[in-house]
C-alpha cells in the first residue's frame, strides 16, 4: 500500500512533478501529526482519492513535521492510518521560504491544500480544514 511509506521530498522535486503533470490535477495537502484538524481531515483525502482514482487527479499528502520526527512520529502514524495515498515529509529547513514558494497567498496555517493543474495554468490554495464538498468544488474550478 502506498500510504505505508513516507519519503523525504524537496520542494524543487515537488515543483518539477507538478509542472510535468500534463492535465493531471494535483491535490497536495500540507499537514502535520501534531495538527488535530489535519489528522481529522486525512480520511476525506482518502475518500476523494478513491472517488477520482480513475481520473486525472492525484492526491499527495505532505507532512510538515520536523525531519527529525520522520522515524519516531510520521512513519508510525502513517503506518497506523491505513491510508493508501502517497505520503511525503517536506525536506526543507526555511519555513518562510517554502511557504512563499508554494503560494504567496499562504499564511502558513495548517492544514492547507494546494491544487495545481499545469496544463490549464491553474493553481489554488485553500487554507484551513477542508471537506469533500469543498474539495469537489475546488476540483471543478480547476477543470473549468
Amino acid at each position: 500500500m502506498l500510504g505505508q511509506s513516507v519519503n523525504l521530498l524537496r520542494l524543487s522535486s515537488m515543483e518539477d512533478r507538478l509542472s510535468r503533470g500534463g492535465d493531471t490535477t494535483f491535490v497536495v495537502n500540507f499537514w502535520a501529526t501534531w495538527c488535530a484538524p489535519c489528522v481529522k481531515e486525512l480520511p476525506v483525502f482518502q475518500d476523494f482519492h478513491n472517488k477520482h482514482a480513475a481520473s486525472q487527479v492525484k492526491v499527495l499528502l505532505v507532512s510538515l513535521d520536523a525531519k527529525s520526527s520522520l522515524d519516531t512520529k510520521v512513519r508510525p502514524f502513517v503506518s497506523r492510518s491505513g491510508l493508501g495515498i502517497e505520503f511525503f515529509l517536506l525536506d526543507e529547513s526555511n519555513q518562510q521560504q517554502y511557504i512563499d514558494r508554494i503560494s504567496s497567498s499562504w499564511s502558513g496555517v495548517l492544514p492547507a491544500t494546494l491544487m495545481v493543474n499545469s496544463r490549464r495554468g491553474k493553481k489554488k490554495l485553500i487554507e484551513g480544514e477542508i471537506n469533500m464538498s469543498k474539495l469537489e468544488e475546488a476540483l471543478q474550478d480547476m477543470r473549468e
